[in-house]
């Protein structure tokens, strides 16, 4: 947040929204919220919804929270702990994987992605992307 970097809602326990209740909906997104303006005076308003799995009713709910819900347009296999790809297979898959407008979605516990992330942002560079905070994109 110091940073700079924006930061949404994804739930405290990562339930599939759809198979819980608005009420539920609203204590994963609002107990986390309230956590992080309470520590870091933040205001989340974007989130994304756990395992990427929505519907009318869980949109409707996350927006009448004043959440904007917003999915990735790549993703790869890197959040299973025991099943990280190689380097090389990981920079590969994501290299060749950029396109305009991309949402990456890389999982924080993936060793792999800790050890390619400066090497993907360099190359993305070096193809001529550029890095954009949700809000720049309205």
């Amino acid at each position: 947040i110091n940073e700079g970097h924006t930061v949404g809602n994804h739930t405290c326990n990562h339930p599939s929204l759809p198979s819980i209740s608005n009420e539920k909906i609203e204590e994963e997104l609002m107990k986390l919220h309230q956590v992080v303006y309470e520590k870091f005076n933040y205001e989340m308003k974007y989130m994304r919804p756990p395992k990427g799995e929505f519907n009318e009713r869980t949109l409707k709910k996350t927006s009448e929270l004043g959440y904007k819900t917003v999915m990735w347009s790549f993703a790869y296999c890197d959040w299973d702990e025991k099943k990280q790809p190689s380097v090389e297979s990981a920079q590969k898959m994501i290299i060749d994987n950029f396109h305009c407008g991309e949402i990456m979605l890389l999982h924080p516990n993936s060793k792999t992605n800790s050890e390619v992330l400066d090497t993907i942002i360099k190359e993305a560079k070096n193809q001529g992307y550029e890095f954009k905070l949700l809000d720049q994109f309205k």
